[in-house]
């Protein structure tokens, strides 16, 4: 189900983006990348490549075999996960970016058995775990990360 696009920028400005979200839901990961990348579990939602345009300094570093981290140059303000497995290409698009997080509700926590004590998110979402989260990359073809 898809929904209206979305605007929203890094923290500085430089960076603008105009999403068009695949569903109006939130996901939140506890991987020990996301992390440390955040400072905290990452919210995002989820954005095809041709749903997303985005104008300014923008970098980005591999992450592991199906994935990298984009952030803006500027101010380092984390932009987004893309997942690079061929023909499944997808953007995690940091909900913080928008006004509201888009209006969505956190619907699913991805490594949720990764959340260091004291996380808790509230709720009935679907918890995937990290076992459960990396056995869905290697149906896709992958290998771990490095």
């Amino acid at each position: 189900m898809a929904t209206a696009e979305r605007t929203g920028q890094c923290m500085c400005g430089a960076v603008k983006l105009t999403a068009l979200p695949k569903a109006p839901e939130l996901h939140a990961c506890q991987c020990d990348m996301c992390r440390r990348w955040c400072g905290s579990a990452f919210v995002e939602f989820d954005v095809a490549p041709e749903g997303l345009d985005v104008s300014g300094p923008v970098k980005s570093f591999v992450s592991s075999d199906w994935a990298e981290r984009a952030w803006c140059d500027a101010c380092g303000s984390t932009l987004w996960y893309k997942l690079t497995v061929p023909g499944h290409e997808t953007y995690a698009v940091s909900a913080g970016l928008f006004d509201n997080a888009g209006g969505f509700r956190l619907t699913k926590e991805i490594y949720s058995d990764r959340a260091p004590d004291g996380y808790s998110f509230a709720g009935a979402i679907t918890r995937v775990t990290k076992q459960q989260t990396e056995a869905q990359f290697a149906s896709l073809g992958e290998g771990e990360t490095p």
